[in-house]
């Protein structure tokens, strides 16, 4: 035989937790903590191996069922920031930790190294390149090779250092590609769609100007989503940013100004292109406008909906904003439900782009409600698609600092404080960082550690107790979480570098490098058995 596959399931439940009571006598529990609600059924043998025999049952099943048709369409999730950790206390968040979100119901899950060229822990511009084109670049470079250096003006402009991202395969192959971020959608991942530059800042010209490169030789991300062949193939573009497609003697729809310097109004340009293609296309700023488009009847989208990144999902409801910005759940159903139309079927993009904004401010409350929105789309997104034939990779591009501690109960407020006091006689949260501006509300220069027993943690932006004082929190260098459902979803297990992400969807849908790839492995083992034999 040619070639044999093999797929083995590896099933390992340890739950080891114990602490000593001693520990928990040492202080007093602060009033805020509720007593633990224990479910009655939890404390017996029968519930735990009842649960893991209907695991077992599960696996099996997958095992003899692995889904290995061509994934027609490709929807590739992104959690911004997504840690490991910030999955665990949005569970916590929305009820309990033993429970499960939406992408973590998947059948398939693994870890990616989301390590730099340069640096042990990436930003959100290199890891898009990863992840997107399968090669691994350098800190704050998109789109291009390790050769290119940040901020270099020369090589960002030389063709042969630019890698090709999925959405490029998708698009030779005939399928139709889009994106959806919360953030501009000339931000650092989003970008990775199909920019190619040596600094993730040059949104604009101005960007790049202020950094003392020519913004002729190096063309700005904007430019290249209006101008250059993948961001002009995109069918769906939508998110913030409006202020770096116009000019700063310009103002948007809202009356903010603009931040080029070239005179373009890069929004009307796209438009105007689409036109002349003889294609139906809508450009919108609102939700109202994303409302009344005729998705059944349009073939381009592009949707700035904020002039910088857009709010944060929690924001929407409180400042009264959910009937003008849409929600990432409802730009992800507006894109599907276009890109659907295609034929050859689709790849598309779809970010959560401020959970990291939110962990970047130590600002726990909104990263996690901006994590229960991002599974909430993920959700969405199964609901409208098919197993069979679609392909949901969920991931995230980078960790933070910020953990889940303090021995909290079950039902504790993961917002507030542990159940015991510190060494220094005062309380501490059940999330914390690492480092940020949450040190302030941390320390005192006068009395050392704050006592943080009154204060208001109900204001989603309280900014949570952080060690080390820096303007912006920085990411974690850990691995992060891989989630797949759909054709060759069983793939995705291991633990892996964050490249192997665009080859294995790549793979699935039988495009760009990585098509007819297992005809190849077949005809050289073949090749190699028959040579043997001689």
């Amino acid at each position: 035989m040619c070639i044999r596959w093999f797929h083995l399931g590896l099933l390992a439940y340890f739950m080891c937790f114990a602490y000593a009571d001693e520990f928990h006598s040492r202080f007093l529990l602060p009033r805020s903590v509720k007593s633990t609600k224990t479910n009655s059924a939890e404390q017996t043998t029968e519930y735990w191996m009842t649960k893991a025999q209907s695991i077992l049952a599960d696996k099996l099943e997958e095992s003899s069922r692995l889904n290995t048709n061509r994934a027609k369409n490709i929807i590739l999730f992104l959690g911004d920031g997504m840690s490991v950790h910030t999955i665990t206390s949005t569970r916590a968040m929305l009820g309990d930790v033993s429970e499960k979100i939406s992408f973590q119901e998947f059948p398939y899950t693994g870890l990616s190294k989301t390590y730099a060229i340069d640096k042990g822990v990436p930003d959100s511009a290199s890891t898009a390149t990863a992840y997107l084109s399968g090669v691994k670049g350098n800190y704050g470079t998109i789109g291009v090779t390790a050769e290119v250096p940040k901020y270099d003006c020369e090589l960002s402009a030389d063709e042969s250092k630019h890698t090709e991202s999925i959405a490029k395969w998708a698009q030779d192959a005939g399928k139709w590609a889009g994106l959806v971020t919360t953030a501009t959608v000339t931000h650092a991942s989003p970008a990775g769609v199909y920019a190619h530059t040596s600094q993730r800042a040059w949104e604009n010209d101005a960007e790049i100007i202020n950094d003392g490169c020519s913004a002729d030789v190096n063309v700005d991300i904007a430019r290249q989503l209006v101008e250059w062949p993948v961001g002009k193939g995109l069918r769906v573009i939508m998110g913030g940013g409006r202020r770096n497609f116009i000019d700063a003697s310009d103002v948007d729809e809202e009356g903010i100004d603009g931040k080029r310097t070239d005179g373009r109004n890069l929004t009307a340009e796209w438009l105007a292109d689409k036109l002349k293609q003889g294609a139906s296309a809508e450009y919108v700023w609102n939700k109202e406008g994303l409302w009344n488009v005729d998705l059944n009847e349009t073939e381009y989208l592009l949707g700035l909906f904020s002039s910088k990144h857009c709010p944060y999902h929690g924001e929407l409801e409180r400042e009264g904003l959910s009937d003008s910005v849409p929600s990432l759940s409802e730009m992800t159903e507006a894109a599907i439900e276009l890109l659907s139309k295609s034929e050859q079927g689709y790849f598309l993009f779809v970010e959560g782009a401020k959970i990291d904004m939110g962990h970047h401010s130590n600002r726990a409350h909104l990263a996690l409600e901006e994590t229960a929105e991002f599974a909430r789309a993920v959700e969405l997104a199964r609901e409208l698609t098919n197993e069979e034939d679609t392909l949901i990779v969920v991931t995230a591009d980078h960790s933070h600092t910020m953990t889940m501690n303090g021995y909290p109960s079950r039902d504790a407020d993961v917002f507030g404080l542990a159940p015991v006091l510190a060494d220094d006689g005062l309380p501490y949260t059940i999330l914390s960082y690492a480092n940020g501006p949450g040190y302030s509300k941390t320390f005192s220069k006068k009395t050392g550690r704050r006592d943080l027993s009154d204060a208001d943690f109900t204001d989603p932006k309280y900014k949570y107790m952080a060690t080390v004082p820096l303007k912006s929190e920085t990411h974690g260098g850990d691995d992060v979480g891989v989630f797949a459902s759909g054709p060759y979803a069983h793939y995705f297990t291991g633990n892996y570098e964050q490249t192997n992400i665009p080859a294995l969807m790549a793979f699935a849908a039988n495009i760009g490098p990585f098509a007819n790839v297992a005809v190849t492995l077949q005809e050289e083992d073949c090749k190699s058995e028959d040579e043997n034999l001689l």
